[in-house]
Order: structure tokens, then sequence, then C-alpha cells
């Protein structure tokens, strides 16, 4: 990246990456190729069922069958996670059968929409008279480029703080979140002697359960951030600071751990406290149904965000007909309109991506009773977009996420650690992102 930011914004997201093993160039050219027709009454759904939603996914197809019998809609298996969704879809970009609709994580959409893969999704919406004012404003900013929208939000989700109550109560502690992440250091020893040993106070996913994504909000409550816009800040004192928490939290204090299966883990109680996604909190409820009384707290936020957004979003492919676009996005509209959205961030924990879902009656019924699901939408204030440096460069998120696991894993110096860090992501720019932006 740049030794200074002279590049202009593109948007409000600018470029993400397309994650990691796979160039922005990868699919370019794949918008100037002719229309694949298929079946234009077969809506073919790709979806790696986001929060093992697959049911609920199955339950939505079933509705929308009733509203329009003359259309049938295929679910299909595309992949155990975001990145096998994108690359099965970069697959069939290069030849194979293209889907209607399919499931792009934060850190995918761009790449194709970068290279006219996708289909900007505005001439669709306006035709379909779609309510776009009625979602979520920052859910809908963060698939916005070049003037254009190029996916609708779906399954969107924020980090939240997760914690063992009874635990808490063990070790005489407020029955809350910490307020920030010293609150929490001073805490652990505690909680540690509490929970015991073969256990941990607290659990880390590991860099392939999205470690980088984890450590964002608190690296920001030390002042620190993986990028100032397109310059890497892994060497600001605070970034630092903050790697040297994590590092001391696992390997001097001994009271956390990294885990490849941290909502498992949580929801059976070997770890007492995690931040997760909201769209793990169905797993955790059900890990945890008569053994385990947890809650959820908004992530700690002394001087401001402390929490970052994510997810998926629905995007449809460029190539396939004008008549199988239309369809699709007819179908993207019902899947995210309020009592639809409201019924999925019931099932899953995922947040409603409509404004007005959250005055539906089952939606306020459900809130109510279920104040673990409602944290997260009280959070949303206090979330902000991500760093740069993390989702704009192919490859960021995991290349981050192995440096932070070598400094809680193996131990690492925190300043070494990041320093590869860097000059990888350098490398990533200077190569793939530098030339390509505007001047």
């Amino acid at each position: 990246m740049p030794r200074s930011t002279t590049a202009p914004p593109l948007s409000r997201r600018g470029f993400l990456t397309a994650a990691a093993g796979l160039s922005v160039s990868a699919c370019a050219g794949m918008g100037a190729r002719s229309a694949v027709e298929g079946d234009p009454n077969t809506i073919v759904f790709w979806s790696n069922h986001p929060g093992t939603s697959k049911n609920q996914e199955t339950e939505l197809i079933n509705r929308f069958r009733v509203q329009h019998p003359e259309l049938t809609v295929k679910l299909v298996d595309a992949g155990r996670n975001y990145e096998e969704v994108a690359q099965k879809f970069n697959a069939a970009l290069t030849g194979g059968a293209l889907p209607d609709v399919v499931v792009l994580s934060d850190v995918w959409w761009f790449n194709y929409a970068l290279n006219k893969a996708i289909e900007p999704l505005d001439a669709e919406i306006a035709a379909a008279g779609v309510p776009l004012t009625d979602y979520v404003d920052s859910f809908v900013e963060d698939y916005r480029f070049d003037s254009k929208l190029w996916a609708l939000p779906y399954a969107r989700s924020t980090q939240i703080f997760c914690y063992n109550r009874g635990l808490w109560a063990r070790a005489g502690l407020p029955d809350r979140g910490p307020r920030s992440w010293q609150e929490f250091d001073e805490w652990g020893p505690e909680l540690q002697r509490a929970i015991g040993p073969g256990k941990w106070a607290h659990g880390w996913g590991d860099a392939k359960n999205y470690l980088a994504w984890t450590f964002q909000g608190p690296n920001w409550t030390f002042g620190g951030a993986y990028s100032d816009r397109w310059t890497l800040t892994f060497t600001d004192p605070h970034t630092v600071e903050a790697g040297n928490f994590l590092r001391d939290m696992i390997n001097r204090k001994r009271y956390a751990n990294i885990r490849p299966q941290l909502a498992v883990d949580f929801g059976t109680g070997v770890v007492g406290s995690a931040i997760t996604s909201t769209g793990d909190i169905k797993g955790i409820t059900a890990n945890a149904a008569g053994t385990l009384d947890f809650a959820t707290a908004f992530l700690p936020h002394p001087n401001g965000p402390g929490c970052t957004t994510g997810g998926a979003g629905l995007a449809i492919p460029a190539r396939i007909s004008e008549r199988r676009k239309a369809n699709a996005l007819r179908f993207i509209a019902f899947l995210t309109d309020p009592v639809n959205t409201a019924y999925f961030s019931q099932a899953t924990g995922y947040i409603p991506v409509r404004k007005s879902a959250i005055d539906e009656p089952s939606q306020r019924e459900f809130l109510a009773a279920n104040r673990n699901f409602a944290t997260a939408i009280e959070q949303l204030p206090l979330t902000r977009s991500q760093d740069w440096g993390r989702v704009f460069l192919p490859g960021a998120d995991q290349i981050i996420g192995t440096g932070l696991e070598q400094i809680g894993l193996r131990d690492r110096e925190v300043t070494a650690a990041f320093a590869d860090v860097t000059e990888r992501l350098q490398g990533i720019y200077d190569r793939q992102i530098g030339p390509k932006l505007p001047r």
C-alpha cells in the first residue's frame, strides 16, 4: 500500500478483496460473454446456508412457490462456507452453468462487480418496485460501488460477546460484559480459576474461522487498526499493543486459547466467553439447551465503536438472460421482505435486513422473549465498517488471521508477526490493487 494515501475513495466501501487465493483479475472479461439462457422458469439458488439455515431456506422457497406457482426454485449446496461458494462461482464463470442467485460474503462480492461478472441491480429493483429505502441503510451501502448497487443484504451479522453466567457468578463478577478489554484482562485470571484446568476463560476462533474479523473490533478499542485507508498500520504502537494483549492473555496469563470450533466450545462449556457472530446464536442456544445459562453483551467499546458487521448478500450473475434476472430479483426481494427476513432472523440470529421487520408482531414477541438475539440489533449504532486492509486485498483475511494465530499459538513476537503480515499485504496491493486505482 502507498506510504501516503493519495488515491481517492471509489465509494464508502471502495475496493473489497476477492479473498484467499484468487486475484481480482481472475474472472476478468466474464461480463462480456453472451447471455446464458437456461430455464427461465427455474431459479437456481446457490447457498452455503448461512447459520445452518438450510431448513429455513427450504421453508422460504416453499412460501415463494405458493405465491409464484409458475416458478420453480432449486436450492443448491454450493459449499460449506462463503469461500467455497465463491470458488464454485468463479469456476462457473469460466464456462460452467451459472446460478440465478448466489450468496456472496462481505469479502467476495466486489471482485465480481469489478469484473462485471454480477449484475448491478438498480434497474431490476426499480422495475420490480422494491422499496430500497426500507432496507437497513448501512447494509445496503456495503454493496454499492461506482454509483451502482451490486447485491442486496441477506444474512447480515455483527460480532457479539457471549459469556457463561454461571462461570461469572462463581468468579464473583457482575452479570454483564466487560466495559473494556483492560477490565476483562483483570477478570481473566479470576475466571480461569473458576473454570478450572483443561478449559479457558475466553476463546478466540482460529484463522480459518475469521480471527482477523473477530480481532478487528478489539484492536480499534486500543486505538489501533489494520489500515488507514490504503496505508497499512500494523506497526502503529496501538495496534502492537492490541497484539501484545492477545499474546499475553494466551501465553502469559493463560486464561485464553485459540479454538477451531469456538461456538461449539462455548456452547459446551469448554470456554467461558467468546466473540462470536450473531449467526452462531442459533447453534449456541441449541448446544447450551438445559446445560448452560449464557448471556450476550455488546463488545467492549470504551472509546467508540468496538464491533464490525459482516455476513453476506445475494447477487445475480451478469450473463444470465434478462428474464432470468427479473425472476432472480423477484426471488431475492421475497427472501428479504419484512416477514421473511424476520423469520430468518429468529431462526438464525442474523439481523433483519429490513427496517420495518422490527415492527413485525412475531419479531417483537421474539426479541422480548429472547434477549440474547436482541443485543445485536441494539448494538448496531456502535458498529463501523471494516478496515480496508482486511476486506480490500485478496487473501488478507487469512494472512492477518495467520499472523494473529502465530502470536497466540506460537507465542511469536508481535512486531515480527505483523512485519510479515505487512510485507505480504503490501506486495498484494502493489501488484494487484494499486495499478487498478484511478489516479
